[in-house]
């Protein structure tokens, strides 16, 4: 045992007397040359890769040479216009737009469902609420809340409307919807309704400030394009309204089916402005997509409630109102990016510093694959412990006498 530890004790010594001794060695790289056409040809092929890289992809794609801002200032102003005949009522914005005049978030109702004539009272349960079905009063606490339900109980069971079953009595606003609500169809008109998005961004690094309005020379020019344009992509990409069809046709939904369920659809503004060209080349894209859960999903969709009150017969009376409808998300993305000194040294000298890669690369495989004979290891590290006194003949010297610094493995190695 004690001659274990004291083997073991020797060698951690004679390691760490190695480890000290060899700490304040010097390294320097030695040149060689291999002519081995499978190696160069790894060697250039990887040195090609990692130049296009750096070309392709750092600097002209992703513009590794400019300094950046992704944090701009913004403003976004919405305006919904449109109007529709609904049965013998005439729609305007006031009826179906919340609000009228909006910020980054604006809806439009599209179907409607009223409870009328609600006034606060005493009323059945709804039997879809828990615990609300019974057969005597004891079945119904007095005082209870249920907050799924509609109000608070009375102590009483009594029989639910029309039916024959009974539900235990609450006070609330009566009838509640579930019993006498009235539906009316879908609002198909307000396919053609429109949205007018003014957005306005500031870049405050480079002092830059834009907005989706289509330059003109003057505010009458402005207000002419305005009322005749509708945004397209292709034919009038710098008109800032939208129909609520193309809306809901490039977010990929029906507009029918929102119709009845509604949706929440997010109008997505990026700006990515390259500030090295004239500012008046920085203008931005649109896209849309879905954001709440899908239609077949049941809390799908997109509604709210709320009231119209007013005075009957000198009891307060109200008109509860189910809105479904379309909630366009304003949400704006910028980037802007200019020539600076500064990133373009630090990306140039990463690029420089990795076509480095390349040589360790093959060395690792000319060591590990092909130096069989340890041929290429023999002469690419050597060990000098002292200068010698008379020069030795070496393959360096060797190679000096006919003109080059290089050691070349061409000849007389296995390969």
């Amino acid at each position: 045992m004690t001659e274990t530890c004291h083997k073991i004790i020797m060698g951690l010594h004679n390691f760490l007397k190695e480890y000290i001794h060899g700490f304040w060695d010097y390294e320097t790289p030695k040149v060689m040359v291999v002519k081995n056409r499978t190696l160069g040809v790894i060697y250039r092929s990887v040195q090609f890769l990692v130049i296009t890289y750096f070309i392709w992809y750092v600097f002209i794609s992703q513009k590794a040479y400019q300094e950046s801002e992704t944090r701009p200032e913004s403003s976004v102003y919405t305006l919904m216009k449109g109007s529709a005949v609904h049965g013998d009522e005439v729609l305007d914005t006031v009826e179906y737009a919340r609000p009228s005049e909006g910020g980054d978030v604006i809806s439009t109702i599209l179907r409607r469902e009223f409870t009328f004539n609600q006034r606060q009272d005493t009323c059945a349960e709804h039997f879809n609420v828990a615990g609300a079905n019974c057969t005597t009063d004891s079945d119904c606490v007095e005082g209870e809340v249920n907050f799924n339900g509609h109000g608070r109980r009375t102590g009483r069971c009594v029989q639910y409307y029309n039916h024959t079953f009974k539900t235990c009595e609450i006070q609330t606003w009566c009838p509640i919807e579930e019993y006498a609500v009235v539906r009316e169809p879908p609002l198909e008109e307000a396919i053609n309704f429109t949205v007018f998005i003014r957005n306005s961004i500031h870049f405050p690094k480079f002092k830059v400030l834009r907005g989706n309005i289509k330059d003109a020379r003057n505010k009458r020019d402005i207000k002419r394009y305005l009322n005749k344009c509708h945004y397209d992509e292709e034919s009038d990409p710098y008109c800032p309204i939208f129909r609520l069809g193309y809306i809901a046709a490039q977010a990929r939904e029906n507009f029918s089916e929102l119709c009845n369920t509604g949706g929440v659809i997010g109008v997505f503004i990026n700006w990515k402005c390259n500030l090295d060209l004239d500012p008046s080349h920085c203008k931005p894209t649109y896209a849309f997509r879905r954001l709440d859960l899908r239609k077949d999903l049941p809390d799908s969709g997109y509604y709210y409630r709320f009231a119209k009150y007013y005075s009957k017969d000198g009891e307060e009376t109200r008109t509860l109102i189910k809105a479904y409808g379309i909630r366009l998300d304003i949400i704006v993305h910028g980037h802007a990016g200019k020539f600076s000194p500064i990133p373009t040294i630090i990306s140039t000298v990463t690029a420089m510093t990795s076509v480095g890669i390349c040589t360790i690369i093959c060395d690792w495989i000319m060591l590990t694959f092909i130096d069989k004979n340890e041929v290429y290891s023999e002469r690419k590290f050597d060990e000098v412990i002292k200068e010698p006194t008379n020069p030795i003949p070496t393959e360096l010297s060797y190679i000096n006498s006919f003109g080059s610094n290089h050691s070349d493995l061409s000849d007389g190695v296995p390969l």
